[in-house]
């Protein structure tokens, strides 16, 4: 008689359990992310290892009825594992890195820059030469800490924002960049995902604002929108964290948890939720409130959870979102004032070209300053586009992101 294998034995119970739910009123898995500790000699069998990994829990989630968009592997900070190379062996290593996830199809984190403060920022303009000589790879700088902001990390990544947007066609290689504080390692969501443990270990990130919308559609009451959003999401994060540790009965590989953080995607859209709530503009009053009930929702789901899991506000990943900052209802502010009771920072923020790296590194010192304030995770994803200005319209070429009319910095 065939033995039934333990993942596919957890995951018939869990088709049965599940049989209630609607396909469509389910989020999308919007990443599965593994992580490494990547070894510069043996990073190639530490791929497949990964990558066989990824594609057993993507079938996994798949035969649960969840549509998985991306899988991804991330690793410790790059310096680390490049240090005695001269920087042309270091670029090598790095176009073969970048090929091989094009080629194998998963989206790369290389990780930090900078860790602290103290470290040195040449490596920063080092990482400036790795993002213009490949196409996937993903990288961040650290701007804060429990400790305070790291104003010479802040430095450097302006100087890195400018730089990006002047050298990479329709200034789109600051996508694949971001500033972040206080952000804690093994965060499922990019560009600022690192690691710092052994390896082996994976985490999941959700696009489910078309499940908050759904609630927010039906319930107009603060706190009963807050108590069916919770219920509402932890349902389905619990049916997403059952497929995880049967992943894990499988691989043998550790499960970090899930970032709960509703990320949008186009047409999929947080804006829209904020709207049919209020009845009104995201950026008038009941946003801020709007934000502070979809982050507590969050907070009161009992999942093991990983990385920001707060509201995230990408305005150029968000139809609705990138509709209402060309209109000039949502400001740089606005996205700051609701960073405080919320969200991710500013992310994906279409900016003139004209901007100056002072301009940049208040912009980025704001947002760290508020992250060690509150003790919370933020981060800044910067776009300016060279040679436009308030009034025109970005060209943006990814598939992830709605172009805008960019406004004038306040």
């Amino acid at each position: 008689m065939r033995t039934i294998k333990p993942l596919a034995c957890l995951l018939l119970a869990f088709l049965c359990a599940s049989l209630g739910l609607q396909a469509a009123e389910k989020p999308k898995v919007r990443t599965i992310t593994a992580f490494i500790h990547l070894e510069r000699a043996s990073y190639q069998a530490q791929v497949r290892e990964a990558l066989d990994v990824l594609r057993k829990a993507k079938a996994a989630y798949e035969a649960a009825g969840f549509e998985v968009q991306t899988i991804r592997i991330s690793t410790q900070p790059f310096p680390e594992y490049i240090r005695g190379l001269q920087p042309e062996e270091a670029l090598r290593f790095f176009r073969s890195y970048d090929k091989l996830a094009t080629q194998e199809g998963f989206a790369a984190s290389i990780g930090p820059a900078m860790l602290r403060d103290e470290d040195d920022p040449r490596q920063v303009e080092f990482l400036g030469e790795i993002l213009l000589a490949t196409e996937s790879l993903n990288a961040s700088v650290v701007v804060a800490d429990e400790t305070g902001v790291h104003w010479n990390a802040v430095r450097a990544a302006a100087n890195l924002i400018k730089q990006l947007a002047d050298s990479t066609p329709r200034s789109q290689g600051n996508f694949r960049f971001a500033a972040t504080a206080l952000l804690p390692t093994d965060t499922p969501f990019y560009p600022g995902s690192y690691h710092m443990g052994p390896g082996r270990q994976f985490a999941v990130g959700l696009e489910s604002a078309n499940v908050v919308a759904e609630v927010l559609t039906s319930q107009r009451e603060p706190e009963l929108a807050k108590r069916a959003l919770t219920g509402s999401l932890g349902s389905h994060a619990e049916a997403v964290e059952r497929v995880a540790r049967a992943v894990v009965v499988e691989t043998g590989w550790q499960y970090l948890g899930i970032d709960l953080s509703p990320a949008p995607l186009k047409d999929v859209s947080i804006g829209a939720a904020f709207e049919r709530f209020t009845g009104s503009h995201i950026g008038s009053p009941g946003t801020l409130t709007t934000a502070a009930i979809i982050t507590q929702a969050l907070r009161d789901i009992s999942v093991k959870q990983a990385g920001y899991n707060g509201l995230m506000l990408p305005v150029l990943e968000d139809s609705l979102l990138s509709k209402r900052w060309s209109e000039g209802a949502l400001k740089l502010d606005d996205l700051l004032a609701y960073s405080a009771v919320c969200g991710t920072g500013l992310d994906v923020v279409p900016l003139p070209g004209s901007v100056t790296r002072q301009q940049l590194e208040r912009i980025i010192g704001d947002v760290a300053t508020l992250a060690v304030k509150l003790r919370k995770p933020l981060s800044v994803r910067l776009l300016p586009v060279t040679g436009k200005g308030p009034g025109d319209h970005t060209e943006f070429e990814s598939p992830f992101l709605v172009n805008a009319v960019i406004q004038p910095l306040p």
